[in-house]
């Protein structure tokens, strides 16, 4: 795979390696977004079946990515909502436990501390080593030795927001499934970068956030709800959840029937005629990159990087753990932090600050040049010998 920057709107004199805070909207998904505002001067021109036709698209091609029947998608407006959505319809007996781990965001974390609190359940916090070098090995050997018997939730992103550890999710999927422990996942800075197979991890719920690794624009989401979801209760009773919603004739004979699967899930006015098309545009491209070749041009790219990291002794996670796309380091003692971000800052270097790490975050509108850029940046703010 080439460069794809052309596809954006990028400011040419800056060197965005912050995809994990925010994406940058394709050309593709602003104009989407542009003709769907111009859509709403004439009411009109959306007809009925348009509440459901441009969903039904998007969930299609989500369903692409993480291995899924469209049928099992849902769409949400956040993570927490998704997560609120999977807990609701998990119960547990006082004394079981609950797991997630160290830094886990706080959507997911805090989800998860409400549900143990109403559950009187446990909540396990794995947190990971100190050594960045051993750190993926470690974390998930501790992880898989903490689910039991008494586990009936596990709760953590694929990918580490802050550092990028990769947790394996097969053997975290496999393990839980072994002890009859629900596996919820988020999903927000992996899936559109990192290759991600819900029936293979044995996912039960995965939630993700759009704004990120899938292009899309801020205020939706997307959520996988497995079968164990079947046959829950939704957050609310949105009228277009109802198996005969699309006959708008017939909206008051009130239809006790969900829609199929996780149908029942999707957030009330779902349809979103302004953010939805432009979802579906960012979607459209992802499916065509695929996110194998996504991930391999992250490698890559960074390669050079890595080696400088390397040569400076600058501490990254083992390579068998670490992603492609998204990565923390720790800064060595030659480097000074607060002369970092100003030359950072000169030199029109965006990256994050996520506790005492450094957050990098690459995707496929990257260029060599904003390695190098940072590179250079880094060689000016350590200190002489």
């Amino acid at each position: 795979m080439d460069c794809q920057k052309h596809l954006f709107n990028l400011d040419p004199d800056i060197h965005y390696l912050n995809c994990a805070y925010k994406a940058p909207l394709l050309k593709k998904a602003e104009e989407a977004g542009i003709k769907a505002i111009q859509l709403e001067r004439n009411p009109v021109n959306i007809k009925p079946s348009d509440f459901f036709t441009g969903v039904k698209e998007v969930k299609s091609r989500f369903a692409k990515l993480i291995a899924s029947d469209p049928l099992q998608v849902a769409v949400i407006p956040s993570t927490s909502y998704g997560f609120a959505t999977a807990l609701n319809n998990i119960s547990a007996e006082p004394g079981m436990k609950a797991i997630t781990v160290g830094d886990e965001f706080p959507s997911g974390y805090l989800s998860l501390r409400r549900w143990c609190d109403r559950h009187s359940a446990k909540l396990e916090v794995i947190k990971p080593g100190a050594d960045m070098r051993s750190m993926g090995t470690d974390w998930n050997q501790r992880i898989l030795d903490s689910i039991d018997g008494l586990t009936t939730v596990v709760l953590l992103s694929s990918v580490h927001w802050m550092n990028g550890v990769q947790f394996d999710l097969e053997s975290i999927g496999q393990k839980c499934r072994t002890v009859g422990a629900k596996f919820i996942v988020d999903g927000t800075q992996s899936v559109g970068a990192f290759p991600m197979d819900v029936k293979k991890f044995k996912i039960d719920a995965l939630i993700c956030a759009t704004y990120k690794w899938l292009f899309g624009p801020y205020g939706l989401g997307m959520a996988f709800y497995g079968d164990a979801f079947d046959n829950g209760i939704p957050l609310e009773e949105s009228w277009m959840n109802r198996t005969n919603s699309q006959n708008f004739g017939d909206l008051t004979n009130y239809d006790p029937e969900y829609t199929e699967e996780a149908g029942r899930y999707n957030v009330g006015e779902m349809s979103n005629f302004i953010l939805m098309p432009m979802l579906n545009q960012a979607l459209i491209q992802l499916n065509e990159w695929t996110v194998s070749e996504i991930s391999e041009y992250c490698r890559d790219l960074t390669r050079p990087l890595f080696e400088y990291f390397e040569s400076v002794g600058v501490e990254v996670v083992e390579a068998k753990f670490r992603s492609h796309h998204l990565f923390g380091i720790r800064l060595p003692e030659e480097v000074d932090a607060d002369l970092l971000k100003v030359n950072l800052e000169a030199s029109g270097v965006y990256l994050s600050f996520r506790g005492d790490l450094i957050r990098i975050a690459v995707n496929v509108f990257n260029t060599e040049e904003d390695i190098s850029s940072l590179i250079q940046v880094f060689e000016r703010s350590r200190s002489p010998g």
